[in-house]
């Protein structure tokens, strides 16, 4: 009798055991190879934008300081010959701001969710995976280019590539602030001139026959936002940047299935 009834009180939860494992909780430091990808796309996705508008779409401090010096810019000289046009350099760095800073902000729902549930990872993925989408469709629609002759004549210049432009830089502040949260040596798995500050510093740096989380990680995400760049920037020569941007979705959309397999957090 009581066998039966632990049937069927195992067979009741079933259905549940999968959801019960999604809404569980990954463990950061199981979780090199989605962080690695994600260096990975930073480097893929900087390739593509920087070659069309000169624009990095994952590191903003640079599109900051550049709007400040566009703000310089208009004091400069007799009142009667300064410069007071918005250029268009200007304008790209601007919309790569905002919408990274737009998408940096969709954490605050991963925070009410748990950073580090699976749900949410994969949801972020995922989410990143459309904004690629969206930018390789609305740049194939646009017609642009893919590579620019000189910086002042960038190859996106209509409304849909500065959607593009967009939609990339909101799905690398998605990209930042799911890595932020899980708080490894990968840091936002964006911008490296923290992890190249740690690494150079690191005491055990040169330790070469020890394994040393602190100076490997960092070393994997240099790596692989290198490769990332290399592998963007090849194919958006042989292909084009909206069949770049396509491969990149495909990418994204394996990162997301791999948090699947991500080991959990054990009991304490």
């Amino acid at each position: 009798m009581n066998n039966k009834k632990d049937v069927e009180r195992g067979s009741s939860s079933s259905p549940l055991s999968f959801w019960s494992y999604l809404n569980s909780d990954v463990d950061p430091a199981q979780s090199t190879g989605p962080l690695a990808a994600f260096c990975f796309m930073t480097g893929y996705l900087d390739a593509i934008s920087f070659s069309s508008v000169f624009v990095w779409c994952g590191f903003q401090t640079g599109n900051f300081a550049q709007l400040a010096i566009a703000i310089a810019r208009l004091f400069e000289g007799p009142k009667e010959f300064r410069d007071l046009t918005f250029h268009r350099a200007d304008q790209q760095a601007l919309c790569s701001l905002i919408s990274f800073q737009l998408g940096a902000s969709v954490g605050r729902f991963g925070d009410w969710v748990g950073p580090l549930k699976r749900t949410w990872l994969i949801t972020g993925t995922l989410l990143q995976a459309l904004l690629t989408m969206a930018a390789a469709v609305t740049l194939w629609k646009s017609g642009e280019l893919s590579i620019a002759d000189v910086r002042d004549n960038p190859s996106w210049n209509n409304a849909l590539s500065f959607a593009t432009l967009a939609f990339i830089s909101a799905s690398l502040g998605v990209q930042g602030i799911l890595g932020k949260r899980l708080n490894t040596q990968f840091g936002t798995t964006i911008v490296l001139t923290t992890i190249w500050v740690e690494l150079a510093s690191d005491p055990r740096l040169f330790k070469i026959r020890e394994k040393v989380k602190s100076r490997d990680h960092k070393l994997f995400a240099v790596v692989a936002l290198f490769i990332g760049a290399f592998a963007g920037r090849a194919l958006l020569g042989k292909l084009g940047s909206p069949a770049a941007l396509g491969i990149a979705v495909g990418i994204r959309i394996l990162i997301t299935i791999s948090w699947v397999f991500i080991g959990g957090k054990k009991a304490s």
